[in-house]
């Protein structure tokens, strides 16, 4: 049985790339936000730097990006907030087969995500536009929660994947 897992731990660069992606996305939107506020923050007292009518729609906008995105991140972390108070008292086979559900909900939520979200972002959100910025749709606006869901599918696929394998492969010390 191990074979079959050298075999698919190959793949383990493609969720590095999408990791290191995702992060790279949050962080240009951070830039952003820091660059764009600090525009419209300094273009209300300092008369020759301009104050955009769109700088609070676009920093709200990039904001819920990075925060689910980020929250994607937490999975391939195992960083979000998780109820292990009993672990140490369970056996190890149960608090595994904890772990695959937890991670089994969580991959549900992600398909929810995408197939909800993207009919909210191409529904509703096509359907109107920024008011500051009346060209843009609102598609961007709700367009965060399917592309979530996408990381957050990719990242809980790796998650089920190293419990079930933690099954089978005895860990190294």
């Amino acid at each position: 049985m191990p074979e079959i897992f050298k075999t698919i731990d190959k793949i383990k660069p493609a969720y590095d790339i999408t990791y290191k992606a995702v992060m790279v996305i949050c962080k240009l939107l951070l830039i952003a936000d820091i660059l764009i506020t600090t525009m419209a923050v300094l273009g209300r007292y300092i008369p020759f730097i301009p104050d955009p009518a769109w700088s609070e729609e676009v920093v709200l906008t990039c904001m819920s990006y990075m925060a689910v995105l980020s929250a994607a991140l937490a999975i391939r972390r195992g960083a979000h907030i998780r109820m292990t108070a009993f672990d140490l008292y369970l056996p190890k086979g149960l608090v595994k087969f904890l772990d695959i559900l937890a991670d089994s909900g969580v991959l549900v939520l992600s398909v929810i995500m995408i197939v909800v979200g993207w009919q909210y972002a191409a529904g509703l959100g096509a359907k109107g536009s920024y008011v500051s910025m009346p060209k843009v749709s609102r598609f961007w606006m709700y367009f965060p929660v399917p592309l979530a869901g996408v990381a957050m599918l990719i990242f809980e696929l790796e998650a089920i994947y190293n419990d079930i394998k933690g099954f089978f492969v005895k860990e190294e010390a």
